[in-house]
């Protein structure tokens, strides 16, 4: 299986903390893979430097086999590396339609309205093209931020935290909607929700103090005893 994103040894630290500590980690072309662990395990700044939201400090990224390590992140979105729900706010004065096509535009000029046509209907946004961004509902806003990122086209899909703030009703939505995504995009998941987790992701990082504490598939993660220990606190082993 090819690896359509990679990094080698990847480190930033900031002062004393190691926040990203040596990793190398795999993303599998046309999987939905998650990266999970405790608060303050690197998730964020794992992501922002896979995205160029902050500078690597050594180690190196690549995508399809190529470099990518020192690109700034607008560069990274022209070859495919999406990041959203931390970055794609929504700019609520701005109607549905044109909040996609500012993304659409920014990743190739022609045919726009196409383009935003097929990520809204990817979104289930159909039909609320007019409306002001700023008077959708929150979990309707995220759908918003959904469709901005498929208009990028990406090759990559990092979602930060999707399902933050979303009720109970929303959430199989959006499962139905990230597996429609797979295999044209790969998608890369950091989720509290390990319910969601457990039932979405084909392969799953566990990140712990800056390093991988594990990797693989959800009954491999699930069975794991140093990821229940680290991130479950021993208590859940008995599910």
């Amino acid at each position: 299986m090819a690896a359509v994103m990679e990094t080698i040894a990847l480190t930033r630290h900031f002062g004393g903390l190691r926040a990203v500590d040596g990793v190398d980690f795999r993303l599998t072309q046309g999987q939905i893979h998650a990266l999970i662990g405790p608060n303050g395990a690197g998730k964020t700044t794992f992501v922002s430097l896979l995205s160029g939201r902050i500078p690597v400090q050594s180690g190196q990224i690549l995508l399809e086999g190529k470099e990518i390590t020192h690109l700034p992140a607008h560069a990274r979105v022209h070859k495919g590396v999406a990041y959203t729900f931390q970055i794609t706010s929504v700019y609520p004065r701005l109607s549905v339609f044109d909040n996609v096509a500012l993304a659409a535009q920014s990743r190739s000029p022609k045919d726009v309205a196409a383009q935003v046509a097929e990520a809204l209907a990817h979104v289930g946004l159909t039909g609320m093209e007019a409306l002001l961004a700023g008077t959708l509902s929150y979990g309707h806003q995220r759908l918003l931020e959904l469709a901005m990122g498929l208009a990028l086209r990406p090759r990559v899909l990092i979602l930060d935290e999707p399902t933050q703030g979303l009720a109970a009703g929303e959430i199989e939505g959006f499962k139905r909607l990230v597996r429609s995504l797979v295999p044209q995009t790969t998608v890369l998941l950091i989720e509290h929700n390990m319910e969601l987790v457990m039932d979405l992701a084909d392969q799953i990082t566990v990140l712990n103090f800056g390093q991988i504490l594990a990797s693989g598939t959800p009954a491999q993660i699930h069975g794991n005893a140093a990821v229940q220990d680290a991130y479950l606190g021993g208590h859940h082993a008995a599910h």
